[in-house]
């Protein structure tokens, strides 16, 4: 409970009995200035009371490259709740690589609710007893409000010629991905690219061997996807970035035609899930206020929001309004080609699995 709280819950009472005091006083210092410094005492007290109602405050823990999606999100929120139930919230935001970010509210970050790129983050928090293990079923499209996909941005006029995952891995082509073990973006570049040679019936190994040669044409491992934009964009390092479709439209947008994007042949579904962080909530008594803020997602405004943002939205409506952003474009899924976020992650990006061994013999 907040110090604000506790005035709240004895106002009542204090302005009863401070009334009642300076009424006995009014003998020794006049009527009139008992009664003039009651009701200031009153008026001071009454103010409080709002002040009280309106402590309530929900962090949203998510991944890096939300960052402006959900500084038009939450005032837009907030404002919708204060308009339907009369109470103010303030949602404050955190920001990071998908893994990592899992990791800190795993180890303490109290967060109220997560919107992360990937379901296996927030199966961690469920193994942690943080989030229900049924999260997935408690909002609409498994969770999942939003979705992207992994496309190039390349130098203007695309220097390089590329065109498919197979150029990723030519000599001399400079790739910049964040690091899969601690990004949702480096996770789905990867995947997307050992897919891609699965998609079109190719084997393990040459799926393995194409991987391979990519990551030898790669300078550097940003912990996150907005660190590899900057480092691509602003650090003018490497001749592509693979990131997530929002992330390239958002660099053309605000780089002007300094960069083209380039679509592959297919690519992979990248799914943004979200869930309500249980243990952090009820120990607050914001379940109601988190659950809908993650509902207002679904809302044809939210949803609006999202497609500005150039997330694709779940809404049909929305996205065939916003069908001129985003190109058709062969898309598979974790699930289908993988197993699952827990037997990829298993596989590949666990102590020792396929990414350390690629990573370890790109010299």
């Amino acid at each position: 409970m907040t110090f604000l709280h506790k005035i709240n819950i004895a106002a009542t009472p204090a302005r009863t009995s401070t009334a009642s005091a300076f009424s006995k006083l009014a003998p020794f210092c006049g009527a009139t200035l008992a009664t003039v410094i009651a009701t200031v005492i009153a008026t001071v007290m009454l103010a409080v009371a709002p002040m009280a109602q309106a402590d309530i405050t929900l962090l949203n823990v998510s991944y890096d490259v939300t960052r402006e999606l959900f500084k038009d999100i939450n005032p837009a929120f907030a404002a919708t709740w204060k308009k339907t139930t009369g109470e103010s919230v303030t949602i404050t935001q955190s920001h990071g690589g998908s893994s990592s970010q899992a990791r800190s509210v795993a180890e303490g970050l109290e967060a109220s609710v997560v919107t992360m790129n990937q379901s296996n983050d927030i199966d961690l928090l469920v193994d942690r007893g943080l989030v229900a293990s049924d999260w997935s079923k408690r909002f609409p499209d498994n969770a999942a409000p939003f979705y992207s996909t992994m496309v190039y941005l390349t130098r203007k006029g695309n220097p390089k010629n590329i065109r498919d995952w197979a150029d990723l891995a030519r000599p001399g082509v400079a790739v910049i991905i964040p690091n899969p073990k601690t990004s949702g973006n480096g996770r789905y570049s990867y995947l997307a690219a050992w897919g891609s040679v699965i998609k079109r019936g190719g084997t393990e190994a040459q799926a393995r061997d194409l991987v391979g040669r990519l990551f030898k044409n790669v300078p550097i491992l940003d912990a996150g996807g907005r660190a590899a934009t900057t480092t691509f964009t602003q650090r003018d390092i490497g001749d592509v970035l693979v990131t997530f479709e929002n992330e390239a439209l958002l660099a053309r947008k605000e780089f002007g035609d300094k960069f083209d994007i380039v679509y592959p042949a297919s690519s992979i579904l990248a799914e943004s899930p979200v869930a309500v962080v249980d243990k952090v909530v009820d120990q607050r008594g914001l379940r109601k206020q988190a659950t809908a803020y993650l509902q207002f997602l679904y809302s044809e405004q939210g949803q609006e929001i999202i497609a500005q943002h150039a997330f694709r939205p779940r809404s049909e409506a929305i996205a065939k309004k916003y069908a001129a952003t985003f190109k058709p474009v062969a898309l598979f899924t974790v699930d289908e080609t993988f197993g699952g976020w827990k037997s990829a992650q298993k596989k590949h990006f666990a102590e020792g699995g396929e990414f350390d061994r690629i990573y370890q013999a790109r010299n």
